[in-house]
């Protein structure tokens, strides 16, 4: 591993960009259970996706983790804590952090030593003492700690310039008229906007934050790509890394990271959907409300909702445009945003995306308006519905990767076509799902381990004879597994819900649900799929003894 400011982060002689997400402990219908196979499949599923780091936030990744990321080839930042001395909860690890942080510095050191996937340590996220002279303290002992475990390696600390200065920000956001200090730090965060991001800029975060940035090797800053530019004159020496940034945003982040050498990667907020902060990336529809749009959500909200890949593993539309902008696709994606909210009042915080899946099936009547979005690194995109055009508009880096288009509804098929130069350059098509309707059930896996790490997923999905995804099919459905094997999870992605995922019965989301399969010793085991007016489906499996190398 090589760092400096010209070449930025270099493996072996060459450069590379972190393509990060950060991603939260939980294993989404599993819970918090770490189980091998489940973070396997977590990192299998993000290298997919176009992803080539990920930073475990807020806390140490699990050894299974690192495991997996030594196969897979995905780059790790491991981070320490969330809290150093000043709380952020009642009873957290504050209390304990002056009398546990050196052993537990030393215990993640440990894990990680041997792991040739991680390349950076992080020794904490938005600590509020950063911006104070105790903290800058506290920060290069922690560092200095590190380094002294383990010399090949890097150190950051992901800090919110923001929350570095808090109190003063506070006072300015209210003079600005911006943010509302009432219902804490993520909620004017959600407010503030630009009034944020010019804080984060601001000569006042510089000053507070500079020592605290030079006890660590890469300046990671949170939600503050205001500073990535400027820094370049004001600390020639530093480092940086967009340690948690919004995800509306990749394309502005993105070219900042590919201009600049000494900004050597961002990790999106999140890679993967999780458990807590319900609903912080929802739209909020506020027709019939006041009108003014609130972070989070209350119950039966349970999901954050602002993941590149929801919680059963499917990747949603931001995922194909963040693959977009990093040059990794070429296809044209197409977004359609549900019509049966269409022109209804709506609130968006940064951490939403547009309420979209890429379906084409839609329980609304013919004629009914529809938004739909294209992304695409084409010059222009042209939209076909049923062969007619619809439009042809400009798209790729000059227009944010996106074209936009106003239809009605009509069932049949959508084409999305990218130009290049006047070019054909590729083409991406939806298709209604028609006819008869099935019940399908496929396993990623039939071949299982007979010990505690293994597990086998089953996509569980409603489609037409020719294989199109019926979205708009909501059913119960129920999963009863004999033999060798027992039901650990089914669920869906659907982020407010009041169904648990611990019983074998539930109703599918945009068509499609996901059941997690155990073995308990060895044997076939045999997976039954119902509902109600549709033919069962059986999977079978297998659970052998693992092999004596394994």
């Amino acid at each position: 591993l090589q760092l400096d400011p010209f070449n930025g982060l270099q493996i072996n002689g060459e450069t590379v960009k972190l393509r990060g997400a950060c991603i939260h402990h939980d294993n989404g219908i599993l819970g918090a259970a770490t189980i091998a196979r489940a973070d396997e499949r977590r990192i299998q599923l993000l290298k997919e996706a176009g992803f080539n780091s990920i930073r475990s936030a807020h806390n140490p990744v699990s050894q299974a983790m690192l495991d997996a990321c030594d196969k897979h080839g995905m780059l790790v930042m491991d981070e320490t804590f969330d809290v150093w001395t000043e709380g952020k909860s009642a009873f957290d690890y504050s209390l304990s952090f002056p009398e546990w942080w050196e052993r537990d510095v030393e215990a993640m050191v440990a894990k990680d030593f041997n792991h040739p996937s991680v390349v950076l340590y992080s020794i904490g996220n938005e600590i509020p003492e950063t911006g104070s002279g105790l903290g800058s303290g506290w920060g290069r002992q922690i560092a200095e700690k590190i380094r002294s475990l383990d010399s090949t390696r890097y150190t950051t600390n992901g800090i919110n310039g923001f929350v570095s200065v808090i109190a003063d920000a506070a006072a300015m956001m209210k003079e600005a008229g911006a943010g509302d200090d009432s219902q804490g730090v993520n909620a004017m965060m959600s407010g503030a906007g630009e009034a944020m991001g010019r804080i984060s800029a601001s000569p006042l975060v510089s000053e507070r934050t500079a020592e605290s940035h030079a006890a660590v090797d890469v300046a990671g800053i949170n939600y503050g790509d205001g500073r990535y530019v400027m820094d370049r004159e004001l600390f020639p020496n530093r480092i940086i890394v967009g340690t948690e940034t919004f995800p509306d945003r990749i394309d502005v982040l993105w070219k900042l990271v590919e201009e600049n050498p000494h900004v050597i990667g961002d990790y999106t907020w999140t890679g993967w959907d999780y458990l807590g902060e319900a609903g912080i990336g929802r739209v909020q529809y506020t027709d019939g409300t006041d009108g003014k749009p609130a972070l989070g959500a209350p119950y039966p909200w349970l999901l954050a909702w602002c993941g590149d890949i929801d919680i059963t593993g499917y990747r949603r539309p931001a995922s194909y445009y963040r693959e977009t902008v990093f040059g990794l696709r070429h296809e044209p994606y197409i977004a359609v945003q549900r019509p049966q909210n269409y022109a209804r009042e709506h609130g968006m915080g940064p951490w939403t995306w547009t309420d979209c899946i890429s379906s084409w099936s839609w329980d609304v009547a013919e004629g009914s308006p529809v938004r739909v979005e294209v992304y695409s690194d084409a010059d222009e995109v042209e939209l076909l519905l049923n062969g007619s055009a619809v439009g042809r508009v400009p798209a790729g880096p000059n227009h944010r990767f996106r074209a936009h288009f106003e239809l009605t509804y009509e069932p049949g098929e959508l084409v999305a076509v990218g130009y290049i130069n006047g070019a054909e350059q590729a083409r991406t098509t939806l298709r209604t799902a028609t006819g008869d309707i099935r019940l399908t059930a496929d396993a990623d896996r039939t071949e299982l381990r007979a010990d505690h790490s293994d597990l086998s997923y089953l996509a569980i999905e409603f489609r037409d004879a020719q294989g199109n995804l019926a979205t708009n099919v909501e059913h119960t459905v129920t999963v009863t597994v004999e033999g060798a094997g027992v039901l650990r999870g089914l669920g869906s992605a659907r982020p407010d819900t009041e169904e648990l995922y611990t019983e074998d019965s539930h109703t599918s989301f945009d068509g499609r649900l996901l059941a997690v399969i155990r073995p308990v010793t060895e044997g076939d085991i045999t997976v039954h799929v119902s509902a109600d007016g549709f033919e069962p489906v059986t999977v079978s499996l297998t659970a052998s003894a693992p092999a004596a190398s394994e």
